[in-house]
């Protein structure tokens, strides 16, 4: 939420949430080079660089997320989604109507506008749901609900599309439960809202996952996911708009007072904004550079690493069943994307 065509498909079964979330990436190889590729970079050191770039995005929205809600006391995450919306709207245009990093395709119809919108209010509900959660789940238990994806994916795609896989797949998908379920039980700072928040985002964005293979499956419909994102991305933000007004107040007003107060958010809420469309251009970059199974492992990995540092900072207790529950699920995860490639 794999076509061996014009386009690859690659799923991101195991993001995270508590972040903005990476489109499914559609990649023509022949395509985007942009106006820069002619640029010498050594091919090994370009790799190491989207790498490091991926890394420090993804981690570093989430972490900047956690702080910002928290932490920082600025408490509404649906203003935040919206301005990581405003911003991807923003880089998206820059990179493919200026820098041309990919080829600029257009909605051909009603129809096919109707779909994104669709996708647009799953989207954005997986997201604001996301970082909901973290004003009240450490960012280490917010990773172990959001690895849990594959067995909503599995869910979702039999109830939607009748798809089922083999038997070695759903066995795959005990530990990624069970381990969910142990470090639940074993959370010090459990909030039973923060947790069913997070298991909504969850829920939501393989919902998402399933329905995007859905409406854009026809060849004349699939989006690169730059392209995706660029129309999805104000789309978002306007759906959101009304709804941080009635459930935020007016937060225009409050955060203009708390930038005259503290000028630090105001360098907090660029960062924060520019690091989520990085989640998604480093996302289709290690693709292109890589290949999909790399962005799977990266992902796999991404998590533990998160939480170890989120630890390290937020310095939020953590007790050993926790610390093994998450590894099952982890241990899960992986089985299940071993499983899915036989």
């Amino acid at each position: 939420m794999v076509e061996m065509q014009a386009h690859t498909w690659v799923g991101r079964d195991t993001d995270s949430k508590g972040e903005t979330q990476a489109i499914d990436v559609y990649w023509n190889p022949t395509e985007g080079a942009g106006k820069y590729a002619v640029l010498a970079v050594p091919a090994h050191l370009k790799t190491v660089l989207i790498i490091g770039t991926w890394y420090t995005s993804n981690i570093g929205v989430l972490l900047l997320n956690k702080y910002l809600l928290s932490s920082f006391g600025y408490k509404y995450p649906i203003f935040l989604t919206m301005l990581h919306m405003s911003a991807c709207t923003f880089y998206s245009y820059i990179a493919i109507n200026w820098l041309e990093i990919v080829p600029m395709q257009f909605i051909l119809s009603r129809k096919q506008l109707l779909k994104i919108v669709a996708l647009c209010f799953v989207f954005s509900f997986s997201v604001v749901s996301g970082n909901t959660s973290l004003r009240y789940l450490p960012v280490s238990f917010n990773q172990a609900i959001g690895a849990t994806t594959p067995f909503f994916t599995a869910v979702f795609a039999i109830l939607i599309t009748w798809k089922t896989e083999s038997t070695v797949v759903y066995l795959a998908l005990i530990p990624v439960v069970f381990g969910m379920v142990i470090a639940s039980r074993s959370e010090p700072l459990f909030n039973l809202l923060g947790f069913l928040v997070c298991l909504s985002s969850t829920a939501s964005r393989a919902l998402k996952s399933v329905v995007q293979g859905i409406l854009l499956a026809s060849e004349g419909e699939k989006l690169h996911s730059m392209n995706l994102l660029m129309y999805m991305a104000p789309m978002s933000a306007l759906l959101l708009l009304p709804f941080t007004l009635v459930c935020e107040g007016n937060i225009f007003a409050v955060t203009f007072k708390k930038a005259r107060e503290t000028p630090l958010i105001l360098l907090l809420l660029l960062g924060n904004t520019t690091m989520a469309y990085l989640v998604n251009l480093s996302n289709f970059l290690v693709t292109k550079h890589t290949s999909a199974l790399t962005l799977q492992v990266l992902g796999n990995a991404k998590g533990v690493v998160a939480a170890v540092i989120s630890v390290l900072i937020f310095h939020n207790p953590v007790t050993v069943m926790g610390m093994a529950g998450f590894a099952t699920t982890i241990i899960g995860v992986v089985l299940y994307s071993e499983a899915k490639k036989r």
